[in-house]
């Protein structure tokens, strides 16, 4: 769509010089914030916004919308300053609204505003989201909205924002646009290639980019630029490399590296407004986005599809499998606890018989389960999305791509992308899925937890999860993953012990609000529940218990099937077990975890694949610290406390102090301990 002439460049020029003087007005009132950042790319986005971004500005959720993302979110003080000028925020929010307490003009930009797609802020996101929005509006809804990035020139030396071309120009994001402003200096001094736009645009290019360089300050060259995106004719990103400087239209701070993060004082401000011709009430519209009869966006609400289901007898994958635990499951007694019952009763309704069933004699990976649980969520509804890291043959996604080719996302060995396009996807209003080996999520948790910060529905899938993965060693041993993904603000963090739980997990999160984890294990184990069982969010199930339990045991994932092994050893012994599988770590069924222990005298076995640090068992016992009338407790907590090394899964697991001996060894401590203390009481044995 070509620009609309009737909006001169004289206009434009009139509202860069008010954007600079709001930024400057905005941040002197605050007392803070980054105005000399704001004031270099005025006249970027004064003609973006004016002559070529199409946006209708009082519908902000118009589906043919133009999306524009500030990844150097420390310009909000012209972020602010746009929005005013739209007219989307009065002349008083402005000043008395940027940066203050319990205010939605924060210090760097948030969805909190209608007008903001993701937060920015931490240097190096805003164009990886700004792919996976791409993603959306080209593969999934199909619509001819382009997404706009403006990015700062310090955060080029993330290696995010080369994950987000290199991934931009694998899928030809033509409807991606980056705007890069290279005005050379960064916090504290000159940034790496200073203004050398050539050095910028051979490495731009050699990820594939089409680029254009401009002077950022030349308004005609800014709209020749733009208007050369408009034609539309290419399938690459394009990257404008706009030579700017820092600070300018005030002289007194243009190109100087010691006004970073700096408000202008009061004299100096009234002095740069004055220069800049005053303040001005200009209210400016964008141009109006095409019309969205003739195209599709995401659909409101799932699909309908003719029912199925499928058996399950083995593990095929080719990934080969450590050595299981023996089949302790089948048959186990079973307790549930509910808090929740409806959610995981509407999952399963949701889902119907199209989701996968099996045997009790099936052995089963839970990553495998994973796979198929997700097939059968994309078959009923097409808003899941799959995504992975270049190992979807061994996180079980490799199913999901085969059945939904159209809805699988590969992004390669970059996790961060991997997020970010997940999140640019959620958005837009779909169920992305993404997944990739446990260890290397710790790599994107910026993105994870600038992800909460948005509000983005995500769900994320870690497998081949602590000591059970066995030979690899423990570069590829994720054993910090609980604690992470549990400090995240809001987050749900899932770890079944079988096929059947994966599913119903799987199932749920489809549903799930903020930010939901599922660990999946690589071996295959037995299966323990059956079809019908409902596995609620803040729920847990209680797998041996004869009234006269002695002790409380309480795994999750692969231990689950140790403690039930431990919990079968201590029987011939006279020792009764109740064991709990908290497969729902955040939140945790504290109900039933207080009254186990209450039962069984305080006496509690954790055992976790994990470092003790902020996994199963600091929720487990921070949870009861919360519960009255627990009384002391006496706990063995099992966790992986050594550097592990290469082995098979029962070696590692025992060397850890996790398998079924090792927990039952803990349990009869506990038991002793309890004998030992009535002896000394003059009591009878």
């Amino acid at each position: 769509m070509a620009e609309d002439d009737t909006r001169s460049l004289a206009e434009a020029a009139d509202l860069a010089a008010q954007l600079r003087v709001d930024s400057i007005r905005a941040s002197t009132s605050a007392g803070s914030g980054h105005p000399t950042s704001s004031l270099s790319a005025a006249d970027l986005l004064a003609v973006l916004v004016l002559r070529h971004l199409r946006y209708d500005w009082n519908h902000p959720s118009t589906a043919t919308n133009d999306h524009l993302i500030y990844s150097k979110g420390h310009a909000s003080p012209l972020v602010y300053s746009v929005l005013r000028a739209t007219g989307q925020i009065s002349e008083e929010e402005l000043l008395t609204g940027y940066r203050r307490f319990g205010q939605r003009l924060q210090g760097h930009p948030t969805p909190v505003l209608p007008w903001v797609d993701v937060a920015t802020g931490s240097l190096g996101q805003g164009l990886p989201d700004g792919v996976g929005i791409a993603l959306a509006g080209k593969y999934l809804e199909k619509l001819p909205y382009r997404v706009w990035v403006l990015c700062g020139d310090s955060e080029m030396a993330e290696g995010s924002i080369w994950e987000a071309l290199d991934k931009a120009s694998h899928y030809e994001l033509g409807n991606l646009v980056v705007i890069v402003d290279v005005n050379r200096l960064g916090q504290r001094g000159a940034t790496a290639l200073g203004w050398d736009l050539d050095a910028y645009a051979r490495r731009t290019e050699a990820f594939g980019a089409r680029v254009l360089t401009v002077d950022g300050h030349d308004l005609a060259a800014i709209d020749a630029a733009l208007h050369d995106v408009d034609s539309g004719q290419d399938d690459r990103p394009t990257v404008i490399l706009a030579r700017t400087v820092k600070g300018k239209g005030v002289a007194e701070v243009e190109d100087s590296p010691d006004w970073h993060g700096k408000p202008l004082p009061g004299d100096l401000a009234e002095e740069a407004i004055e220069a800049l011709g005053g303040v001005r009430e200009m209210t400016v519209t964008s141009i109006a986005p095409p019309q969205a009869e003739s195209v599709e966006g995401p659909a409101e609400s799932p699909a309908e599809s003719p029912a199925t289901s499928s058996d399950t007898s083995s593990d095929t994958s080719s990934d080969t499998d450590p050595a299981a635990t023996p089949d302790t499951g089948a048959g186990a007694e079973q307790h549930s606890s509910q808090p929740d019952a409806a959610t995981a009763t509407a999952a399963s309704q949701r889902s119907g018989a199209v989701m996968p069933r099996y045997r009790h004699s099936d052995r089963v990976a839970t990553r495998k389960a994973y796979g198929e649980a997700l097939v059968a969520l994309g078959e009923i509804d097409p808003l899941v999305v799959g995504l992975d890291a270049e190992v979807s043959n061994s996180t079980g996604a490799g199913a999901f791509a085969e059945a939904f080719p159209d809805r699988f996302f590969e992004m390669f060995i970059a996790e961060q992308q991997l997020i970010a396009a997940a999140t640019g996807m959620a958005v837009r209003g779909f169920k992305p899925f993404a997944s990739t080996f446990a260890a290397f999520l710790s790599r994107a948790f910026d993105f994870i937890r600038m992800g909460a910060i948005t509000g983005a529905d995500l769900r994320i899938v870690g497998s081949h999860a602590g000591v059970e993965i066995g030979a690899d060693g423990p570069s590829q041993m994720a054993l910090e993953d609980l604690a992470m993904m549990r400090s995240v603000l809001g987050s749900t963090v899932l770890y079944p012990s079988d096929a059947p739980s994966t599913v119903a997990l799987v199932a749920q999160m489809a549903d799930i609000s903020g930010i939901s984890y599922l660990r999946t294990t690589r071996g295959s184990y037995p299966v323990i529940y059956g079809p019908a069982e409902e596995f609620p969010i803040g729920g847990s199930k209680i797998l041996r218990s004869n009234g006269m339990d002695d002790v409380t045991v309480v795994g999750a994932g692969v231990t689950v099937h140790e403690c039930i092994g431990a919990a079968d050893l201590l029987a011939r012994e006279g020792i009764g077990a109740r064991v709990i599988d908290c497969y729902s770590v955040k939140p945790i069924d504290v109900d039933t975890l207080a009254e186990a222990v209450r039962h069984t005298g305080g006496r509690l076995v954790i055992a976790e694949d994990h470092h003790p640090e902020g996994g199963l068992g600091e929720a487990v016992i921070a949870a009861l610290t919360e519960v009255e009338g627990v009384g002391a407790l006496s706990v063995r907590h099992l966790a992986v406390r050594d550097l592990p090394g290469s082995g098979t899964a029962a070696e590692l697991l025992e060397a850890a102090g996790l398998s079924a001996g090792r927990i039952a060894r803990a349990a009869r401590e506990l038991f002793d301990e309890r004998d030992a203390e009535h002896d000394a009481q003059g009591n009878v044995r």
